[in-house]
């Protein structure tokens, strides 16, 4: 069974988003990268799976998009469930969040979207940063496999 974080909240009506997220270390894996949006939300870069994705794809996507980057290797870590209400576009989402970790990777390009700020921190920063309990997770279980 997965790690669920959030509340499922009976009387909802929950839209699935399933996601894929990476766990992109620097520095002797002393620090991840953070994508922070325009509302000051820290994120694990990646985002949703669309339709006709499998998780690689959509991670390499995300990846470019967020950070002009490019992973030539990861393992998978986990999924962690999470339900949570988005005041931007009024809906509660149901959101299996896919961990990877990345092995190898490559900036090869600034990055697709402009709006995000890019940081680095070290792990324990990075946890508490997180606004999500599923990338929380992923990254506590990232640090468990090393």
């Amino acid at each position: 069974m997965n790690p669920t974080f959030g509340e499922k909240m009976a009387d909802k009506d929950y839209q699935a988003r399933y996601g894929v997220y990476a766990i992109i270390p620097r520095k002797d894996d002393t620090e991840i990268v953070l994508v922070q949006a325009p509302n000051g939300a820290y994120f694990l870069p990646g985002g949703e799976i669309e339709a006709d994705e499998n998780h690689q794809t959509a991670l390499a996507r995300e990846l470019v998009e967020e950070l002009g980057v490019k992973s030539f290797e990861h393992s998978y870590l986990g999924c962690a469930d999470e339900y949570f209400y988005s005041r931007h576009r009024d809906t509660y989402y149901y959101n299996p969040a896919y961990i990877y970790a990345s092995h190898k990777w490559q900036a090869i390009s600034k990055p697709l979207e402009d709006f995000n700020t890019i940081a680095w921190f070290p792990i324990d920063i990075a946890i508490n940063k997180l606004k999500r309990g599923s990338h929380q997770w992923g990254v506590k279980a990232w640090q468990k496999a090393k």
